[in-house]
């Protein structure tokens, strides 16, 4: 009996010998657990270096939007009121007038011309005063105030002639004439001259400023030496 129970396991185990590949071993994979996904935290990304860098571009010719432009100065073009300025004499008048201003001396008939392009701002065609009154306001006589493009005015009286086509509102170009020189007004009974007044642009009859605010003394020696300087405009 114990023999047969011997035998009938002994070809059980040739059995399930003989069924088995005797090649491949048989693995047996333990599987790992898996971690829950609610506790991973990812980590951000890590920025690269090019990302962050901004080139500079090389300046160019045509890099204008970033380089300021130089400003040029506008220069104005002078010359003497008279002419020609060798006819001319004169001094700084200021002392003697009481305010600003210079009378330069010539004879009857010298060319007054605009000292600078501007437009014509004041015209006196006819002689008012009288000495009886005395008008301050119409003791130039016969005479004549521009306004610069500079923005400075210039006035001369006490002419003889106001020069044809002049009047107020005309464009003149430095040079230019403008009347005589002459004694008109309160010079009816000296020497002829012209009295020049360097002035802020104000109202036609505001006489107190045409006269003269600016001593043109330092500005007639430049103009008449061929330089062009620009009389600073008179603060009100």
């Amino acid at each position: 009996m114990k023999r047969l129970g011997l035998a009938i396991l002994g070809v059980l185990l040739a059995a399930c010998t003989a069924s088995q590949p005797s090649a491949t071993p048989i693995v047996i994979e333990r599987a790992m657990p898996v971690q829950p996904t609610a506790s991973f935290t990812p980590l951000p990304p890590t920025p690269t270096i090019t990302s962050t860098v901004t080139p500079q571009p090389s300046a160019t010719a045509t890099d204008t939007a970033t380089i300021a432009p130089t400003s040029t100065p506008v220069v104005f073009t002078y010359v003497f009121p008279l002419q020609p300025p060798s006819v001319a004499g004169f001094a700084d008048g200021t002392a003697s007038h009481g305010y600003p201003a210079t009378d330069i001396f010539a004879p009857v008939g010298t060319v007054f011309v605009a000292v600078t392009d501007g437009i014509v701002d004041f015209v006196s065609f006819t002689d008012t005063w009288d000495p009886k009154t005395d008008d301050p306001a119409v003791r130039g006589g016969l005479s004549v105030a521009i306004i610069g493009d500079d923005g400075v005015r210039y006035y001369g009286s006490h002419l003889s002639a106001i020069a044809p086509g002049i009047r107020v509102g005309l464009r003149v170009k430095a040079g230019q004439e403008l009347g005589r020189v002459g004694n008109s007004g309160d010079a009816r009974s000296t020497q002829a001259h012209l009295h020049f007044g360097i002035s802020r642009p104000t109202t036609p009859d505001d006489w107190k400023a045409r006269r003269g605010q600016v001593d043109p003394f330092p500005f007639l020696q430049a103009w008449r030496a061929g330089v062009n300087v620009t009389p600073p405009l008179p603060v009100p």
